[in-house]
């Protein structure tokens, strides 16, 4: 810990102290002279920090002392902080205004005259005073100077013998990597090299032993040699282990490097070699060439295996893409542990020991050395009690770490002193938490890691640097199929949060280890997972927390989920926020909050606000008194419509993300002059012609997301030219003209205009054109210098006749084309040339009215070779399709379309596991079997048909086998299918929906080996009971039946073919008069029951409920509730939903009268349709775990339960009484006791 505490945050603390220094806002001598006496003292600490470093893993006081000299140097940058921004202050109001008195009132005192400020000088007296405390201590604890010294050696040397029958895994890993070793693809050299990367632990070694061993490789080559390298790449000592390997005479003596190589390079001429050097850590250039200067005569097809932790040497050799080996599966996993701790692959012989060898596996995250090493504590060990221990502990708790530590440690302890303070700051990045690279970098930047005086590079560019930089070395890994984002491999996370200290809190982890409440006052970095509700008490003990620099909200969502919002109570940003005013960092992203809190004005520090996907109206004034404000982020912030008056005060604002907001044409005049603005990622429409043009034009370092919306306005593609968008990093591009093509678009402008539009090759990843007037593309489009982009949209080109080359694009993921309607061919001129499509995972058309030809016959070497989903809709004149297999093809959705277009797709696309077919008008019986869908399909596993009037059957006629040919097919969606008659059913179904079959009386189960466990059946008239419910096929395993609006179900008499079901909804049959519920005990696997909106049913005999049942929704049937006898409910059940309005009338005034139905275990109660319920203060005040209280369609309601208000974590009533909204109101009766719960909305 102590390099960063001396080399990254120390280094900031004399860079302030020099500045601020000399600044005028330290023109008292005593401030002056205060300074440079913490200078003085603070370079005579750093010499000892060396020695300091290197006691404190076994001294506890001197690691006590090094905590307290880091606390020390954030006070002291704090102040330095305060001190510069108030001369940031005092240089602005001069500069605006100029110096008179009634500016001088302005500025804070502590600016003009610091000797009249008790409270500064108490402060720099106690730093002081601190300072001289730990030069005392530091002669007490024995520390001495000492030099930084050689790093630790303490690695673990590998070599090339390997026991093959204890791996576990790697399969298709050592697969691809031999077709590489045994390949003659043709290189610049004689030799190739094949490099392994990967974290440390993840089993780098391991696979590099496999296939040195492998028999192929061994008859492959002639000469082989492995060298472990580790830390220390010594050219001499290398080249001689190769000598030595190949045959050179071991006894040999070599003067120097230069005689050793001349005979290595003697040995190996003309011979195929292959060399595995394990363990690299160098990043020189040098030392390569300076090894490989004796390969360069070897025979055509050697092969060099690198296995390293860090990839720089390699992308300086030209190798961007290694293999990157990646964890182990669950399975694999599991077995290797199982095989270290209990000498078997699997757990048949200890299954009470499963659950928590699973747990101990999760914790190991895949990672081989992990498993291994855990595994072997737990060695002959089968007492419960050991394992429940080792799942408890941290890793990081056990003695030495179970040697995992020391393997992590390594790849941490290589990294630079600003390294490990970005990757100490990572510890508040939750696990399995995706990120992307960008918004790391803004926190980084924000919190002063990035400020480098020794450089010209900007903040942004290093902390690119930085990030690529613990990339390279495994810290970050790429999310699968999307390398845009990232996650961090759970024990490296272990390793952040360790290496962290005492500095850093991720609430979630102290919460779990009920961190007493004193300690949080140490905190200066604050990180929390957002749950759905967040109440004040999570928070409060950071009211004491007044030093905190970190307020960082992490709303781990689904990506592409912009819809998912957090719920905070309004008592956190009134009560705990203003107590923190040094934050650096506010983040309160995807909250739902309506107003920015007062007191950010007042948080001078702060340079990252990040208020996305909010709900606020407005940025308050006292925002742009935030001078130090780097980035601003309001994207997604639907309803801001404006920007404060003095924005332009924000000068050193660089990065304001505005997408998907409506505020690029409220921008204030100036703002392209705010020479720090570099990203400004927003939709602009063109209304004003001069101000689109200026605006984007004057934006020197513009870069991001960019949508031009309104271009059918603009007059000239001069203008656009203007703009410059080839020299701007522009990632992501939507340009837009209006989709009325009226006689005064002009095609050769739009032309024009398209090719004006073209941004920078090197960074666009995303297109979208919309409306584009023009016949043909501009040739930017689709040329492959664009090797970044991965998405491309083209909607609307109405005179659109010849799509684009996009098949040349060697990186495009997704591609959907909509609504040409005067393309009538697309074939060679879409593929271009060589492989079409080589990464293309998705394409979509959609609205081609007038396509009518479809073909990848043109001679190129291969198309589509990894399309996985394609969907075709609305192309009613598409009748010739000519396509070649489509060998990776696993979902395909055709809709509205010819039947032609169906059978066509069925024969080249024998891979899909999901059809969807929707109103294919042309599909009979006869056109399905035609098809031999049953015969090709044979992987299918889900298929959904909508819309087909013409089918009368489905899985009748076939060939005699035909429905037992689908071996994989699991479900089945039947929906709007008027004509529809019969269906018979496949052995192997497990999912069956059916829903508006007007027509369908006969379902026909399997009479064995049936697997059916979800049934659902919704609106058909013509269906019996006695086919579904009734039939003696009907399946034992069902576990999910859904029965919604079935007229002819008359009556439910046993619910014996229901023993293993989980969900059962009843809902709208009003023809079932009677229910089993004397049976209901007896379902000792139901959690889930609906039973509403059925008027005929009687309940007299409900009382005792499912054993398990954890949700219940039941209401308007017969009798009114309150009518209902005693009712014994299960502890399990939490979540209740009642509705009144029975056939008979309902009588409910009172929340007593329904006291009778509310278990004391609820945790959500919902409350519908009571009309003349008026109280519910008395009935539910026994309900003290209750969390969330619905209350809708109550017109008479005129209280709520007071004493269950403050523990609530939402309330939501919905058409209440004007009594009601008074009380809820910020100035109502009700008010203190709702201020605590994070959701409430009244309506």
């Amino acid at each position: 810990m102590a390099e960063f505490v001396l080399s990254a945050l120390l280094q900031v603390v004399f860079e302030k102290l020099t500045s601020v220094a000399v600044n005028k806002i330290t023109r008292s001598k005593e401030i002056h002279s205060e300074l440079k006496k913490w200078e003085r003292s603070l370079s005579h600490i750093r010499a000892f920090l060396t020695d300091a470093s290197q006691k404190e893993v076994t001294d506890e006081a001197v690691k006590q002392w090094l905590n307290g000299l880091q606390h020390l140097a954030y006070d002291i940058d704090d102040i330095l902080d305060g001190l510069a921004t108030d001369a940031m202050h005092q240089e602005f109001t001069n500069e605006s205004e100029g110096i008179s008195s009634k500016v001088r009132k302005l500025i804070p005192t502590c600016c003009t005259n610091f000797s009249l400020s008790t409270r500064m000088d108490g402060k720099l007296n106690s730093i002081t005073t601190r300072l001289q405390q730990l030069i005392d201590e530091k002669n007490n604890l024995g520390l001495i100077v000492k030099d930084g010294g050689q790093k630790s050696k303490n690695r673990n040397y590998q070599t090339s013998l390997i026991n093959s029958k204890i791996i576990v895994g790697r399969e298709d890993e050592k697969k691809e990597l031999l077709c590489k070793l045994l390949s003659d693809e043709q290189c610049d050299e004689n030799f190739d090299i094949v490099p392994i990367v990967g974290m440390g632990g993840i089993g780098k070694t391991t696979l590099a032993r496999l296939l040195y061993d492998d028999q192929q490789v061994k008859d492959r080559f002639e000469l082989k040699a492995w060298v472990c390298v580790s830390d220390d790449f010594d050219n001499f000592n290398i080249s001689k282990v190769i000598f030595q390997s190949i045959g050179g005479d071991e006894n040999k003596k070599f003067a120097d490097l230069n005689l050793l190589q001349a005979a290595l390079k003697n040995q190996l001429t003309g011979k195929r070699f292959l060399l595995v050097l394990d363990d690299i850590w160098s990043e020189k250039l040098e030392d390569w060439e300076t090894l490989a200067a004796p390969f360069f005569e070897v025979a055509h097809g050697s092969k060099i295996i690198i296995t390293t932790r860090k990839q720089h040497l390699l992308n300086k050799l030209g190798y961007d893409h290694p293999y990157d080996l990646k964890k182990l599966s669950h399975d694999d996993a599991l077995s290797l542990f199982a095989q270290y701790a209990l000498g078997v692959k699997n757990f048949d012989l200890h299954p009470v020991l499963r659950p928590h060898g699973e747990g101990i596996v999760k914790k190991c995250d895949g990672l081989p050395l992990a498993l291994k090493a855990l595994g072997s504590l737990l060695r002959t060990k089968t007492d419960e009690e050991d394992w429940k221990q080792l799942l408890n502990n941290e890793i990081w708790m056990l003695e030495d770490g179970g040697s995992i530590v020391p393997a992590l440690r390594l790849s941490y302890h290589d990294l630079s002193a600003r390294l490990k303070q970005l990757f100490a700051y990572c510890c508040l990045i939750p696990k399995d938490y995706v990120f992307e690279k960008d918004d790391l970098i803004l926190l980084w930047m924000a919190e002063g890691f990035l400020h480098n005086s020794a450089t010209k590079k900007s903040m942004e560019r290093l902390g690119e640097e930085y990030f690529q930089e613990l990339l390279s070395r495994s810290f970050f890994q790429h999310v699968p199929d999307d390398e845009s984002f990232f996650v961090m491999h759970d024990l490296m996370n272990d390793l952040a949060t360790f290496v962290a200290g005492e500095f850093y809190s991720r609430l979630d982890i102290d919460m779990e280890k009920n961190v007493r409440k004193e300690v949080f006052k140490k905190y200066r970095h604050m990180s929390f997972v957002c749950e759905e509700y967040m109440t004040y008490n999570k928070f409060k003990a950071f009211e004491k927390a007044n030093s905190l620099r970190t307020f960082l909200a992490m709303p781990n969502v689904v990506r592409g989920a912009s819809w998912q919002t957090f719920y905070l109570s309004s008592k956190i940003l009134v009560d705990t926020l203003p107590e923190l005013p040094l934050l650096r960092v506010l983040s309160l992203s995807r909250l739902k909050i309506e107003e920015v809190p007062e007191c950010v004005g007042n948080m001078k520090h702060l340079r990252y606000l990040n208020l996305s996907r909010t709900s606020i109206t407005h940025l308050p004034e006292s925002v742009c008194n935030l001078y130090n404000l780097q980035t601003l982020i309001v994207a997604g912030c639907r309803n801001l419509t404006k920007l404060p008056d003095n924005f332009l005060k924000l000068k050193n604002l660089r990065h304001f993300d505005i997408q998907d907001t409506f505020l690029w044409n409220m921008m204030p005049l100036g703002i392209s002059e705010m020479k720090s603005l570099q990203t400004l990622s927003n939709k602009v429409v063109v209304e004003n012609n001069d101000f689109f043009i200026s605006g984007l034009k004057n934006f020197k370092n513009f870069q991001g997301k960019i949508s031009i919306h309104g271009l059918d306005k603009v007059q000239s593609a001069r203008d656009i030219w203007e703009v410059n968008l080839s020299q701007k990093r522009v990632s992501e591009l939507d340009v837009e003209w209006s989709n009325n093509f009226n006689d005064a678009r002009s095609e050769t402008l739009e032309n024009e205009v398209m090719n004006a539009l073209k941004p920078h090759s090197d960074n666009l990843k995303d297109l979208k054109i919309e409306s584009y007037g023009g016949k043909v593309f501009p040739k930017w489009i689709g040329d492959p210098s664009f090797h970044q982009l991965t998405s491309v949209s083209i909607w609307g080109g109405r005179n659109c006749t010849i799509l684009p080359p996009l098949g040349q694009l060697p990186s495009l993921k997704k591609l959907d084309i909509r609504s040409l309607n005067e393309v009538k061919v697309v074939g060679s001129e879409f593929l271009g040339t060589g492989i079409a499509f080589p990464k293309l995972e998705s394409l979509r058309f959609q609205d081609m009215s007038g396509w009518e030809v479809w073909s990848t016959n043109s001679g190129v070497d291969a198309v589509f070779p990894r399309l996985q989903k394609l969907e075709i809709s609305y192309c009613p004149n598409l009748a010739e399709v000519s396509l070649e297999a489509l060998p990776s093809l696993r979902v395909l959705h055709i809709s509205s379309c010819g039947d032609g277009v169906l059978t066509c797709l069925i024969r080249v696309a024998s891979a899909i596991t999901k059809l969807r077919i929707w109103s294919i008008s042309g599909l009979s019986d006869e056109v399905w079997r035609e098809a031999k869908a049953s015969k090709v399909l044979v992987n299918l596993r889900k298929l959904e048909v909508t819309f087909c009037s013409k089918l009368v059957s489905l899985g009748e006629k076939e060939e005699e086998d035909g429905c037992n040919q689908l071996t994989s097919f699991r479900m089945l969606y039947l929906c709007e299918c008027k004509n529809l008659k019969r269906c018979n059913l496949p052995n192997n179904i497990q999912e069956l929906s059916i829903n508006d079959c007007d027509s369908l009386a006969s379902v026909s189960f399997p009479t064995g080996g049936h697997k059916l466990k979800s049934l659902q059946i919704e609106r058909c008239e013509q269906l019996l009971e006695k086919e579904v419910l009734l039939n003696t096929n009907m399946p034992l395993m069902l576990e999910v039946v859904c029965i919604d609006s079935w007229e002819n179900v008359k009556s439910i008499n046993e619910l014996a073919c229901f023993i293993h079901i989980t969900k059962l909804i009843i809902v709208d049959c009003s023809s079932i008069e009677s229910f089993p519920a004397t049976t209901l005990p007896n379902l000792t696997s139901l959690k889930h029951l609906t039973l509403r909106d059925c008027k005929s049913m009687d309940v007299d005999s409900f009382g005792v409920w499912p054993p398990k049942l954890g949700f219940l929704e039941i209401g308007r049937l017969k009798k009114p509730i309150s009518k209902w006898g005693p009712q014994n409910f299960p502890p399990s059940l939490v979540h209740l939903q009642l509705l009144g309005g029975s056939a008979e009338e309902d009588d409910v005034t009172s929340g007593s009268q329904l006291s009778h139905m509310l278990p004391s275990s609820l945790t959500t109660l919902r409350l519908l349709k009571f009309m003349n319920l008026e109280t519910v203060s008395a009935g539910l005040q026994h309900l003290t775990s209750l969390q969330h209280l619905e209350i809708w369609n109550c017109p008479k309601m005129k209280d709520l339960p007071e004493k269950l208000l403050p523990s609530l974590l939402s309330l939501e009533i919905y058409r209440c009484t004007d009594e009601i909204t008074e009380k809820t109101s910020k100035r109502g009766s009700y008010w203190p006791l709702i201020s605590y719960i994070p959701y409430v909305y009244i309506n």
